[in-house]
């Protein structure tokens, strides 16, 4: 049986147990049982390599003590085991004392997690179907890999959800644009499922680690932050999956809750890489950490305003923000005047509404900048969807080779050699100080449709409404006969 024909199989067992209500519940029952099973072939291999290493979890409550049998405890049995030891054992897992952070990573999983199957029969079943596919065949492991990405991709259809999952191909382009290497620091300050740091990690595999030393400094510059329980859960199984030992590095936790002021010169680093939410608000109070002129509740504004504080010099961010942090004005205006002058905005790159659907339909921009030089020209670049493609949609998402052409014309690392197209354009700094630092600026190369002549549409709008109110009257009349009034 194939992977992936495999997880199709644990989902249908697991749509027959009336306690799992929806794709949400269900892709949160699979990774804590998922990540259970990675980090026992983990732990086992470990314990090979390692004279010394000993597993965090107490020998009862590893994966092969308990489930690996097939003709193991089932039934209530099985659920009374799960809800009323294993939870409760691994929620309070002592780490004291520990050498390393695996403990802890294993009591931050579970310590919002739940087991929502009542039945223990078919909970048997699933255990069973798990304990077929060995996370140490590296094999077996990529192709597990590609299923839970998937398995994060159902998450749009998960309600609110959704917001955690950022389209491959963004998160891909970005990470090459923005070329990390081993040894340097790369953060993430809302992580989500792991996206960036997937990508990240492959870009550096490619490109730079040869060696044991380079995959064991990749792995020590690894910095993220997650907030919100299920994707906090989904992104460290993400990282076990990526071959990341100690994923202890992604903190469940808020960024914006520690006090700007409180990020120091020894908390900065080399790359931000980063698609903080946007759209919503933060809970009162959270504004209050941040300095006056930058407070506000619009979480993206917030993670500007801390993005350039955590930039070394010399550092470089990519970041995804909506067409509203750039036309904004207020707190906006401040956050994009303070961006320019600490940073250097090179470029932005202007996506489509399509790209974020299902659950958002609105224009969002990859911005592109360096820490300690001010931005002097910002180069502009507006992605189209393929031709014969009137949108992006679920069944036709964006793919990376759609951004090739944004590849070809970025100009190398020095970004030297770029050329004014028709989908590309500078702007100088001082062109958007007088714009009061709008940087909504349409493609000038785009012939604007025209709408017509305002006073003669608004004429044609009082005629229509007229005919209608004249239509309405008629109808009333009509009724009124025939009712006999």
């Amino acid at each position: 049986m194939s992977v992936r024909t495999l997880v199709k199989s644990i989902q249908n067992v697991m749509r027959q147990d009336t306690g799992v209500d929806g794709d949400a519940q269900r892709i949160s029952q699979l990774c804590w049982m998922f990540f259970l099973k990675i980090i026992d072939d983990q732990d086992q291999e470990l314990a090979l390599m390692k004279a010394d290493y000993t597993s965090p979890i107490p020998e009862r409550f590893q994966w092969h003590t308990w489930a690996a049998n097939p003709e193991g405890i089932t039934g209530e049995a099985l659920l009374t085991f799960i809800d009323d030891d294993l939870f409760p054992a691994l929620k309070n897992l002592r780490t004291t004392g520990r050498p390393d952070n695996r403990g802890r990573v294993v009591r931050d999983v579970f310590e919002d997690a739940y087991n929502y199957m009542k039945s223990g029969q078919l909970m048997r079943q699933v255990v069973n179907k798990i304990n077929a596919v060995d996370f140490n065949n590296l094999t077996q492991r990529q192709h597990f890999g590609d299923i839970y990405e998937q398995l994060l991709n159902d998450l749009q259809s998960a309600g609110n959800a959704g917001e955690y999952y950022t389209p491959r191909a963004v998160t891909a382009f970005m990470a090459d644009r923005i070329d990390p290497k081993p040894g340097e620091t790369l953060f993430d300050p809302a992580c989500g499922t792991g996206g960036f740091l997937t990508c990240a990690l492959a870009h550096m595999r490619e490109h730079y680690v040869k060696r044991p030393g380079d995959e064991r400094k990749m792995q020590a510059g690894l910095r993220a932050v997650e907030k919100k329980q299920l994707p906090h859960m989904l992104c460290v199984t993400n990282m076990l999956l990526h071959g990341i030992e100690d994923p202890s590095f992604v903190r469940h936790d808020n960024t914006l809750a520690r006090p700007y002021v409180g990020w120091e010169k020894k908390d900065r680093v080399n790359i931000v890489l980063t698609n903080p939410p946007f759209g919503g608000k933060e809970e009162d109070g959270i504004e209050s950490n941040f300095p006056q002129h930058f407070r506000t509740k619009e979480t993206a504004d917030l993670f500007l305003a801390l993005i350039v504080r955590l930039l070394k010099p010399s550092g470089r961010a990519a970041v995804v923000l909506p067409d509203g942090s750039l036309f904004g004005e207020g707190v906006k205006t401040r956050l994009k005047e303070h961006l320019l002058e600490e940073c250097n905005l090179h470029t932005i790159v202007r996506l489509p509404n399509s790209v974020f659907k299902p659950y958002a339909s609105i224009g969002t921009n990859l911005l592109f900048f360096e820490k300690g030089e001010p931005t002097r020209k910002i180069w502009f670049y507006e992605h189209h969807v393929p031709e014969g493609q009137k949108a992006y949609s679920m069944t036709k998402p964006i793919r990376l080779e759609h951004l090739q052409p944004c590849i070809n014309w970025w100009g190398g690392p020095q970004r030297k050699g770029r050329k004014t197209t028709d989908r590309a354009w500078k702007v100088t700094a001082d062109d958007i100080k007088a714009r009061g630092y709008n940087l909504d600026i349409k493609n000038p190369h785009t012939a604007q449709a025209d709408h017509g002549n305002p006073e003669e549409l608004l004429a044609k709008l009082a005629a229509a409404e007229a005919e209608t109110a004249t239509l309405r009257e008629r109808l009333k009349t009509i009724l009124g006969e025939a009712l006999g009034r």
